[in-house]
């Protein structure tokens, strides 16, 4: 996976490993509170998560992006972006400054801009480094996909925290028949219900991927509405609007300035100070796991 001459970095999609985490353990009551009784399963499940990374990927040079509040300048596209998701659990709630902190501590990387989403944060680094770096995206959201290129892997969580579900763009191209970047054209259509965006109401994935292998994109199916069955062609026009916002929406940005030199994305040095600083804190699981990977 690693280039001999180009540094490989490891991007983290923090708030993803946080909220796996915290679910995977309350669900089965399990919130680890510490000395004041603050839950902290989430906390130390994503640390736990982006060490283990470490060690199965190997980077040089790593850093964890974060979402820094609900509202995104998505919601100023469109009113129902995310809307519908419950409110986070109160066990949760503080766990994000905890898990930002605990991060800083072991000093690691991280980025977060208010109004932005990870995503775009992570596309942004991509884009930066893309042909200078190998890079690695830990995440469990397949959106990410569309950033697939020559050079960087898409590593999705699929189960505990050691196997991955790991793409390329060569893997993309075979499964979809489409190129990564014209993954945000079949969503335009699809929509995406977790994010509570609609796209075109009666076209699932398979028509969507039909009509983008056919026709490229969505200005070149809009284009071609009238060689459409007249189904199809219905369901678009009256959908337009939609769809046009869908494509907006799904699209990750990735023109923000994300340029720190490469050395402040070097992997910290773990040691007794960096230690003690957490077992402070109570976070036994997160020092169990760095003595098993950075002191045997």
């Amino acid at each position: 996976m690693q280039s001999e001459t180009k540094p490989h970095i490891l991007l983290i999609d923090g708030m993803a490993l946080l909220f796996r985490s915290f679910f995977a353990t309350s669900a089965m009551g399990h919130y680890f509170p510490n000395a004041a009784g603050t839950p902290t399963n989430g906390v130390q499940g994503f640390a736990r998560h982006t060490m283990t990374a470490m060690s199965i990927f190997k980077p040089t040079h790593m850093a964890v992006c974060w979402d820094m509040g609900a509202h995104t300048f998505r919601n100023e596209l469109f009113d129902g972006y995310k809307a519908h998701r419950p409110a986070p659990a109160p066990e949760l709630v503080p766990q994000f400054d905890m898990a930002r902190t605990v991060s800083e501590t072991i000093g690691w990387k991280n980025y977060g801009i208010p109004g932005m989403e990870a995503d775009d944060l992570i596309g942004s680094i991509i884009e930066t480094w893309t042909d200078k770096a190998e890079i690695t995206v830990v995440t469990g959201d397949k959106d990410l996909l569309q950033l697939l290129r020559p050079g960087v892997h898409i590593a999705l969580v699929k189960k505990g925290y050691a196997i991955y579900d790991l793409y390329t763009d060569e893997r993309f191209v075979d499964e979809y028949g489409i190129s990564p970047i014209q993954f945000i054209e079949t969503k335009a259509f699809t929509g995406d219900a977790s994010d509570g965006y609609p796209g075109v109401k009666g076209i699932g994935p398979k028509t969507a991927l039909k009509l983008i292998k056919e026709y490229g994109s969505v200005e070149g199916v809009v284009e071609s509405l009238h060689e459409l069955t007249p189904a199809i062609r219905k369901k678009i026009t009256e959908n337009m609007d939609m769809l046009l916002l869908s494509r907006k929406l799904a699209e990750i940005h990735c023109s923000l300035e994300m340029d720190e030199p490469l050395e402040e994305l070097e992997i910290p040095v773990y040691d007794s100070r960096i230690r003690e600083l957490i077992e402070k804190e109570g976070y036994t699981m997160i020092t169990k796991q760095a003595d098993s990977l950075y002191l045997n």
